[in-house]
């Protein structure tokens, strides 16, 4: 009888005699999150930027870089795509998407001495061939 639900359940019943293991794409995603992040802060150190918090989370948003070039805070949204068939990486930074990290960087900057200058970058990383391309989109919305 249980083999049956199970059958039934297919790939669900799988996972939950084998163990929930968080799925492989998820995983992927992620890692590729992560090494996305890992570029970006190399990349921009290179620029100039001093990185001064990562994963900045507040208002239900999250910030993945918090650096300074300057004078200037900057929040920078890294958004990294394996194939161009969800569409190209700088793309993926939608205005609900800006809307919720203009939120957390409000409440950021509320922490900050007053008339602190701030701008919102991107970088966005392709993988072209196995290989990132960096793309910093200065000032991007």
């Amino acid at each position: 009888m249980v083999a049956a639900m199970i059958a039934m359940l297919g790939d669900l019943g799988d996972r939950i005699v084998n163990g929930f293991s968080g799925g492989a794409a998820v995983d992927d995603t992620r890692g590729l999150g992560v090494r996305g992040e890992r570029l970006a802060v190399r990349h921009l150190r290179r620029q100039g930027y001093r990185i001064v918090e990562r994963n900045f989370r507040a208002a239900g948003a999250e910030i993945d870089i918090i650096a300074a070039q300057g004078n200037t805070i900057v929040f920078v949204e890294v958004k990294a795509r394996r194939t161009g068939t969800a569409g190209a990486a700088a793309e993926a930074v939608d205005t609900r998407k800006q809307a919720r990290i203009r939120r957390a960087a409000g409440i950021y900057l509320a922490r900050q001495p007053e008339g602190v200058e701030a701008r919102f970058d991107v970088v966005a990383i392709d993988w072209d061939g196995g290989r990132p391309v960096l793309e910093l989109l200065k000032d991007a919305f």
